[in-house]
């Protein structure tokens, strides 16, 4: 989805980007270009316990706010799909002795082969 973002630049600061339709979501770069590719990962560690996607306004519905005056706009397409519940089946390849340990864990767990692994997926990303 394309959202408008400003970016300033103050004479001794880096490219500062401002996502005005994600309240509080912000990010950096030492060039234009970083800045504007950092937008996604702001995104993500902004709404990462989010269940709802902001909708995309124009920029036209954020001129006037003075916050923004001495900003370029620019469009980014952000990826929302990090927000999506829907599941995905895929196909993957555990030796069997390991997907036996699986089963009895989940089991155990009184959860489902594939809720177990997500939740230990989960548990690793975790930092």
């Amino acid at each position: 989805m394309l959202y408008p973002v400003v970016v300033h630049k103050d004479r001794e600061s880096c490219f500062g980007v401002t996502i005005p339709d994600i309240p509080g979501c912000f990010t950096a770069g030492d060039s234009l270009d970083e800045a504007v590719s950092n937008v996604q990962e702001a995104v993500e560690c902004h709404l990462h316990d989010s269940d709802a996607v902001p909708e995309p306004s124009g920029i036209e519905e954020h001129l006037s706010n003075p916050d923004y005056a001495d900003g370029v706009w620019v469009m980014v397409d952000i990826d929302m799909s990090f927000l999506s519940p829907r599941h995905k089946r895929v196909n993957v390849t555990i030796p069997e002795n390991v997907l036996k340990d699986i089963d009895k864990q989940a089991q155990k767990q009184g959860l489902s082969r594939s809720s177990f692994l997500v939740r230990a997926a989960k548990q690793s990303m975790t930092p």
